[in-house]
């Protein structure tokens, strides 16, 4: 038979469990026809390439990104950092940048909530150093607002304005009133103001830094997980997507979704899974998902626990309870869409396995929504083996497990935590064990310079559980010591089946994708390093030599 392509004397790892490694492989028409060993290769026939040994691997798996949100954040400079250690150096440090740059119509800038040390601002403190323009404060984490009275009555939120979900996505209130700061999505649309007015060309030309990164770095394959409150700009970049796909200019697999952030309209956006799953239905762009932040994040304690803060005694919330999860499944599985959710907290997690257990229950075997719980950045030890047993994708963030903060963000965790429990976050290889099917991603929303959008740092962070002076990472982000435990450091072939043939599962694709299989589409990563025996530390600055979409070699 005539090949296409045909690779011998290579190392491939083809995260295919029935045929583990190979030596060989033959391509033809974009498909997988041959993998083995060189003896099989004499019933092929074109030119042989021999690789010397190198390292071969499937194209990789991101299972949550934001390629939406990416936009966004582009053409929305988040401002000036505010570099503080009290409410009041704060304050002054906008005062006197406002000063020097007058006639802006919004002015922004990013500040850590922890650098107030208690103290809040409210929207008389900012309405008094900036009167007659706009004004937003980011929080670092990026999950919650500050705004001046002039943003407030744009969007028309008042005293009145009800809570998306109390106690997570919420307008802080004091004595009645609103104070100007919005946490989770309740801050998110007044965040993205004025890009509705972006031409395609601009989406453009930012998408396409996204599939040259793509390319060079052998993602094949993506989950977009949604922009909360942009729905238009949303739907917009997919329509760019689709345009590119349809010139074939969109080599990297999208799996898209729609994000819900108000659980009271939930049957209006499973409406909008369905019209997206018509609208976007290319080679490389689907959309079956119906995503759902069920909770926030831990430094501002949105995340929804089992066990309080050990600071505030609070315990966060999750957007629905138990039976609202089944019965959102229920609807879901009747459609044929699945289910995806950001569940940081031990208790978003759990709702999320409560609800699926009372939708099995009651659907039995006619139960086939693909759910997945992504970030999992600490868990009740009374779940971990739900999800095996639940059949639910358990997907971690790698790059995050060195605690992500930087300096000793172990004493942040405990803090917030308690020794002990701070002592058991991140816990991918836990999980691994139960047998459950954990994925990879690096859930990125700024596209920058895609440092941290590297699925080899992730890996290299998923086994070491450190960013130290060897790592290819953000500064920023660098730490003391190891973050525990150490019985949570993954293998090599751990990281890369999770980014390979697991990532495929949760997104439904695995009948096409995943592995170097014969049938499957023809994506395939050449290396000079052989990765399962690269040194842990450094593993980041890994790259791929050449990379193959479909049985097309990638410039």
């Amino acid at each position: 038979m005539k090949a296409d392509i045909i690779i011998k004397n290579a190392k491939i790892f083809t995260a295919d469990g029935a045929n583990p490694m190979a030596t060989a492989l033959a391509v033809k028409d974009g498909k997988f026809i041959y993998v083995g060993d060189e003896a099989g290769l004499a019933d092929y026939e074109g030119e042989v390439t021999d690789l010397g040994g190198k390292f071969v691997m499937p194209g990789i798996i991101d299972s949550h990104v934001h390629v939406t949100t990416g936009i966004g954040f582009t053409y929305m400079d988040p401002g000036e950092y505010i570099l503080c250690s009290s409410k009041q150096e704060a304050l002054d440090f906008m005062a006197a940048n406002i000063k020097d740059n007058p006639g802006q119509r919004r002015y922004r800038f990013i500040l850590e909530r922890k650098n107030l040390h208690g103290e809040d601002i409210v929207k008389e403190d900012l309405d008094a150093i900036c009167p007659d323009a706009e004004l937003l404060i980011l929080e670092g984490e990026g999950h919650s607002v500050w705004v001046n009275s002039r943003i407030l009555a744009m969007h028309g939120i008042t005293d009145a304005t009800p809570d998306m979900v109390p106690e997570l996505s919420y307008y802080v209130r004091k004595d009645g009133h609103v104070t100007g700061n919005a946490f989770e999505s309740s801050g998110w649309n007044m965040l993205f103001d004025g890009l509705e007015e972006l031409s395609d060309e601009q989406i453009d030309v930012v998408l396409q830094q996204w599939i040259d990164y793509s390319k060079k770095a052998g993602v094949s394959a993506v989950f977009d997980a949604g922009y909360p409150e942009g729905e238009a700009l949303h739907e917009r970049v997919y329509e760019r997507l689709r345009e590119l796909d349809l010139q074939g200019r969109l080599p990297v697999y999208i799996d898209g979704s729609f994000a819900l952030t108000n659980p009271r309209r939930t049957r209006e956006v499973i409406e909008h899974v369905k019209r997206f799953r018509s609208k976007f239905d290319t080679e490389h762009l689907k959309v079956h998902t119906f995503k759902v932040f069920m909770d926030g994040t831990l430094r501002i304690e949105t995340a929804a626990q089992v066990t309080p803060y050990v600071d505030t005694h609070k315990r966060g919330a999750t957007t629905y309870s138990k039976e609202e999860v089944a019965e959102v499944l229920k609807m879901l599985n009747a459609e044929g869409l699945d289910f995806h959710a950001h569940t940081v907290g031990e208790q978003a997690s759990r709702t999320v396995l409560d609800g699926v257990e009372l939708a099995r229950k009651e659907l039995g075997d006619a139960f086939r929504v693909r759910v997945t719980c992504a970030h999992l950045e600490i868990q009740d030890d009374a779940d971990m083996e739900r999800f095996a047993r639940l059949g639910v994708n358990a997907n971690y963030t790698p790059w995050w497990h060195s605690g992500c903060t930087g300096g000793n963000p172990y004493a942040l965790w405990c803090s917030l935590l308690g020794e002990e429990r701070a002592g058991k976050m991140y816990r991918s290889k836990t999980m691994w064990n139960t047998g459950a099917n954990v994925t990879w991603s690096s859930d990125n929303i700024v596209f920058g310079d895609f440092t941290t959008w590297s699925p080899y740092l992730g890996m290299e962070i998923g086994m070491t559980r450190f960013i130290g002076p060897d790592t290819l990472g953000p500064e920023i982000a660098k730490v003391e010591k190891e973050f525990p435990s150490p019985k949570e450091k993954m293998s090599v072939e751990e990281m890369l089946l999770g980014y390979t043939i697991n990532g495929a599962r949760q997104l439904g694709i695995e009948d096409t994708k995943g592995s170097i299989t014969a049938g499957k589409d023809a994506d395939f990563l050449v290396f000079d390093a052989d990765l399962l025996t690269a040194e842990h530390s450094g593993f980041g600055r890994n790259k791929p030599q050449q990379v193959y979409f479909g049985g097309k070699k990638m410039d």
